[in-house]
């Protein structure tokens, strides 16, 4: 495959794909001396340890070991291969590669065997439902009731939108046609077995189709409306399955993602009927969860993209609630959170549809309430200050809100206020306030005792690399940087040194590499390795420093302690084998086995 390629093209590609305005388009940078830093998109955690230089062009996780380049990073994300990264790299830089690849058809290397069928099938659907809706009589009066809804065409399209016919085994009968296992559809929602007599129907029936969408653009799920009967739920979303876990998707993010990078903010809402009718308020970068409260895996995907977060939730009570959960979750994260309020009890799509985009854009989006602020109408909700509990429980529940979260600006024009509205005096509740607070100082305290020692721990583990590791990651080092170094090694009368089998898998495969090219180049032989976790032994041992003068000190240094690990290995496999043989009466074998390690105990500390 990757043979197909020209070496230039590869080159011109990689040397065009700036890594930071390429990992951008992914999560959130920010500048920090010479390099640019970030939240690691390959593993949880809340400190950014994901450095990008921008002039060696390369990234690098200190936390999980990842790195590699700009095209590795695609590989890397979006789970595909090279030569499909190499054609969405170029297609991003306009020149266009004539390969031909099947592992973009075959889905992300994320899911099994049995997920990529799944996934398959989903596709197949939602272009079928697709056709029924833009190009059938079957069904005209869905789209007809979608452009009465607002909907253009051009967002249909974009979408996918389209329509189940209201027979109950149409799509059935397809996916067994197409050979798909029956089983495996009813598994991941698309059709349901009857307990009868265990024969397949549809799921959704006669409504218009939502395909939902991974962060990668795979459709995964269906949510189906109802346009014509009372009777039946106006939503029907296909069920948890192997492919859709709706804690961890949320919709419109493989399409937001740009613009969300570009705005530096999301519009995060309830709904998905919410960010369509968004989209067409000239919105591009809202998205929804998916029936669900905001979970940590939402936020995890939130914190990579962007720290500012503007909810629009539905503006009943239960979009208040929900709200106001959101909110403190992702306050708690240190994101910039702030609150689209709606009047009237409305969600985006009604209030859209009844006041215009524009109004929608300009008097909800564009104003949005501070954390505090919100915090503040929502605990005055359902209060009558004229009685004294609510008034203490008001009083209370904004201070709780402003210890350890607030500047001295921010508690004195908000302890202004709630004297204002409360007729306390300011006194009184700063005095409260203060108390609250030492107790905040002694809970963060104790908290914060428990970080430190967790941290040291961890850092006792990360540095307790023994003397071999440490020599085997030294000498790839070399390797990678000079071709003469792996020359040198294959005639000497140890021509496999490593230690490890990861290493030992990446030195066969850099002595391909350099059968092939000639010459060293980390960053093409990193993108050449198809396992991730190969790529982190590479990128690590590339960022060894080491001294170029006393390469050669280094090497035959490296060489012998990795010649004595193995014979210390030796020695403690034949200690063993004597020891069976003595237990066995295998008296001469033993004698034996003992003058073999005397020999090597010998050779041991001749190195």
């Amino acid at each position: 495959m990757t043979g197909k390629i020209p070496e230039e093209m590869i080159e011109q590609i990689r040397s065009q794909s700036d890594i930071v305005d390429v990992i951008s388009e992914y999560m959130q940078l920010t500048k920090r001396g010479r390099n640019w830093f970030g939240l690691c998109p390959f593993h949880g955690e809340n400190t950014p340890s994901f450095s990008v230089s921008q002039d060696k062009q390369i990234f690098h996780c200190f936390g999980c070991g990842a790195g590699g380049n700009a095209i590795t990073f695609v590989m890397d994300i979006e789970n595909i291969s090279f030569p499909d990264a190499l054609v969405k790299l170029g297609n991003r830089l306009g020149i266009q590669l004539d390969i031909q690849s099947n592992s973009m058809s075959k889905e992300s290397q994320s899911y099994s065997k049995k997920e990529e069928k799944m996934i398959e099938a989903h596709e197949f659907a939602a272009d079928f439902y697709h056709h029924l809706l833009m190009n059938t009589e079957e069904g005209e009066q869905a789209l007809n009731y979608l452009l009465k809804r607002g909907f253009t065409k051009e967002l249909i399209e974009t979408n996918g939108i389209g329509w189940s016919l209201p027979t109950w085994d149409t799509l059935s009968v397809l996916l067994k046609r197409k050979g798909f296992s029956l089983e495996e559809m009813a598994e991941c929602g698309l059709i349901i077995q009857k307990e009868s007599d265990h024969t397949y129907f549809d799921r959704f029936r006669g409504r218009i189709m939502f395909p939902i969408r991974d962060e990668n653009g795979k459709v995964i799920a269906f949510s189906g409306r109802i346009i014509d009967s009372v009777d039946e739920a106006k939503y029907l979303n296909s069920p948890e399955s192997p492919i859709f876990h709706k804690s961890q998707v949320l919709f419109n993010l493989d399409k937001a993602r740009t613009t969300i990078r570009k705005k530096r903010q999301v519009i995060l809402m309830e709904g998905f009927m919410d960010v369509l009718a968004a989209n067409q308020a000239g919105v591009y970068n809202a998205v929804a969860t998916m029936g669900t409260s905001l979970t940590t895996q939402h936020i995890t995907k939130l914190k990579r993209l962007s720290e500012q977060i503007i909810i629009c939730y539905d503006g009943d009570n239960a979009g208040w609630e929900a709200a106001k959960r959101a909110s403190e979750m992702l306050h708690s994260e240190r994101l910039k959170v702030e609150i689209a309020v709606l009047p009237d009890k409305l969600d985006p799509d009604e209030y859209i549809r009844k006041y215009g985009p524009e109004n929608f854009v300009q008097q909800i989006l564009d104003k949005p309430h501070a954390y505090i602020a919100f915090m503040m109408m929502h605990a005055r909700r359902n209060k009558n200050f004229q009685f004294e509990n609510d008034v203490l429980q008001y009083i209370q529940e904004v201070l709780e809100q402003l210890v350890g979260r607030s500047s001295p600006i921010e508690r004195d024009l908000y302890i202004k206020q709630i004297a204002s509205e409360t007729n306390i005096s300011e006194e009184a509740i700063y005095a409260q306030f203060r108390k609250l607070e030492a107790n905040n100082a002694k809970t963060f305290k104790r908290a914060e005792q428990g970080n430190i020692q967790t941290k040291q721990i961890e850092l006792q583990q990360k540095k307790s690399l023994s003397a071999t590791e440490r020599a085997e990651r030294l000498l790839l080092s070399h390797m990678l940087m000079n071709i003469d170094v792996i020359d040198k090694v294959l005639k000497s009368d140890d021509p496999q040194p490593f230690a490890r089998d990861e290493y030992a898998a990446v030195f066969v495969r850099l002595i391909g590499f350099y059968e092939e090219h000639g010459t060293a180049d980390y960053q093409r032989f990193l993108e050449i390795l198809d396992d991730s976790e190969l790529r982190k032994i590479v990128m690590e041992a590339a960022l060894v420093e080491h001294d170029p003068e006393q390469s050669e000190a280094e090497i035959n240094d490296c060489l012998k302690q990795l010649k004595k690990h193995r014979i210390e290995v030796e020695i403690k496999k034949l200690i063993h084998d004597s020891l069976e043989a003595e237990k066995m009466h295998e008296h001469k074998r033993a004698l034996e086995l003992a003058q073999t390690i005397i020999q090597l105990k010998k050779s041991l500390s001749a190195i």
